[in-house]
């Protein structure tokens, strides 16, 4: 699931981080690196550092190369003796509720820890992890190819309608309960309104509420996307998505919101937030925009 926080107060930790690390890389670039997070490691090996990398959590599934590495545990529960196993020169980890830079270092081991709560982060996490292995200019070349494509599709959306969507990322099981949604401080916003959709929960100050399903009938989306039950997306059949959209059209909710579209989608693109967010808002732009226009 998503796993991006952190607050504006940490920006001059921050950017403290990024001269260090770039200081550091300069001189003596990691060769053993260990990835605590997805998206940590789908921006290293777009950087092209996959080589380096000696050791990733249980659900780096992307790149497909990404599998044959060591696991050190998951997002929450790293396995630190694993970690210290793998004799790394540089731990990336995101700001996280469990102080795992602070563990690491006690260790005698070397934390990055980055920040990817929204666009402009993600950017920032890409940026630091250049500075960290000496690939900063490898790294300012993928943040203007991010920007690039998620520019794009603002333009094609910028004159069309705007379209009222929701996007679920928990539920219960076969059910319209414990509903939870992307709010106004997830980056799933933000893609949504570049790609020309209006958040129906964006006045949520959370980044992902738990929401009644009287709550979606108020603000009745025109377009649902639901992941609430597929977060572990490996083997999730089109059986399967087709019964979530059934659960959602069979709904005693549905006469009262009429929703335009309903889409189940099991895809890590709109819940890992790293270079292939292009990809989750042109998924979002077509959905929103089926016919373009």
């Amino acid at each position: 699931m998503v796993t991006v926080m952190g607050r504006r107060n940490r920006l001059p930790h921050f950017i403290a981080l990024i001269t260090v690390a770039g200081l550091a890389a300069a001189a003596n670039p990691p060769q053993r690196i260990v990835s605590t997070a997805p998206s940590i490691t789908e921006v290293l090996f777009a950087l092209g550092l996959g080589d380096r990398v000696v050791g990733v959590t249980r659900f780096c599934r992307y790149p497909p190369e990404a599998q044959t590495k060591a696991k050190v545990g998951d997002y929450i529960n790293p396995n630190l003796e694993t970690i210290a196993s793998l004799r790394p020169d540089l731990v990336i980890v995101q700001t996280n509720p469990v102080r795992l830079s602070e563990r690491l270092t006690a260790l005698h081991l070397r934390p990055l820890e980055v920040n990817q709560e929204n666009i402009a982060a993600i950017y920032n996490s890409i940026r630091a992890i250049g500075e960290a292995t000496g690939a900063a200019d490898r790294a300012d070349r993928l943040i203007a190819r991010i920007r690039e494509g998620l520019e794009s599709v603002r333009a094609r959306a910028a004159p069309l309608r705007r379209v009222g969507m929701m996007f679920v990322v928990g539920r219960a099981p076969n059910r319209l309960d414990g509903l939870i949604v992307a709010g106004r401080a997830s980056y799933l916003n933000e893609i949504i309104e570049l790609a020309g959709g209006t958040n129906v929960f964006h006045d949520a100050v959370a980044a992902y509420p738990a929401i009644s399903l009287e709550q979606v009938i108020a603000r009745r989306p025109e377009v649902i996307v639901d992941m609430g039950d597929m977060s572990e997306v490996s083997g999730v059949s089109e059986d399967h998505k087709r019964a979530v959209v059934e659960l959602w059209r069979g709904a005693r909710a549905a006469a009262a919101m009429k929703p335009r579209d309903v889409y189940a989608v099991a895809s890590e693109i709109f819940t890992v937030p790293g270079p292939r967010v292009v990809d989750a808002a042109r998924a979002f732009f077509d959905m929103l925009h089926p016919d373009g226009k």
